[in-house]
């Protein structure tokens, strides 16, 4: 399912995690080659990725909310 970014924070590795609209969060980490996701790295890239969307497989799965 399909759910808009919200915000973000951090985890206990340094590492960025996207909170969805649905409650629940989703690790969005600039890993190349397996993840290409440059826009995480900067305050300004994350600012704008806000209110995009991403695939929830939390919600497709019915798992309760993470936040």
């Amino acid at each position: 399912m399909q759910q808009a970014i919200v915000g973000y924070h951090q985890d206990a590795e340094d590492d960025w995690v996207a909170e969805l609209a649905c409650g629940h969060c989703q690790h969005v980490r600039h890993n190349p080659p397996w993840f290409n996701r440059p826009w995480v790295t900067t305050v300004a890239g994350r600012e704008a990725m806000l209110g995009q969307v991403l695939n929830c497989r939390k919600c497709d799965q019915r798992a309760p909310i993470d936040m």
